[in-house]
């Protein structure tokens, strides 16, 4: 009986041991997810307000000043229908001589709760982003209502490179 006493104390010993360690982990686990949601977070608001300094700025209102500061040195575009702009010099061009050049402005808005950003790692260390959402684009000529003129999504690979974000791949497809 002394035995059959002594193993179920052991059992429950060890089962209170294994139990706590993996409460422990199940704890670890836990703030490990908690500290990587809120770096999710923080990562989202500050690539959600380059996005609106993209287009606010510089898509809306042809401050083209922003574009040399927000996009990599690197950088190119790709658009479903009118292909490539391989450098961030010719991106800034396309906008200053180009959209903001027409007879009427033309304006983004991005469709609300469409935007996503999922980060990219190395070994750990967060190196970029890729931004996913959809916009709508629009045409108003003076003293006239705006007329959406297209939708489309877009996927943005933003790159951290010396504590800061710099856009350097623009994917714009599926215009409608």
């Amino acid at each position: 009986m002394n035995n059959l006493y002594g193993m179920i104390i052991l059992s429950v010993s060890l089962f209170a041991i294994v139990s706590c360690n993996h409460s422990q982990d199940f704890e670890k686990s836990n703030i490990k997810n908690i500290t990587r949601d809120a770096e999710k977070e923080r990562i989202f608001k500050i690539l959600q307000s380059k996005d609106s300094l993209l287009f606010e700025q510089s898509f809306n209102n042809c401050d083209t000043s922003v574009l040399r500061i927000l996009l990599n040195k690197d950088f190119e575009f790709y658009h479903d229908q009118s292909g490539i702009t391989d450098s961030r010099d010719a991106f800034v061009q396309s906008i200053a001589n180009g959209l903001c050049k027409l007879e009427y402005k033309a304006t983004r808005e991005l469709v609300p709760n469409s935007l996503q950003v999922h980060l990219l790692r190395n070994n750990g260390v967060i190196y970029g982003a890729i931004q996913k959402g959809e916009h709508s684009f629009y045409s108003q000529v003076e003293n006239e209502p705006k007329i959406m003129t297209s939708t489309a999504e877009f996927t943005h690979l933003w790159i951290l490179e010396e504590g800061d974000w710099t856009l350097k791949r623009v994917l714009s497809y599926n215009h409608h």
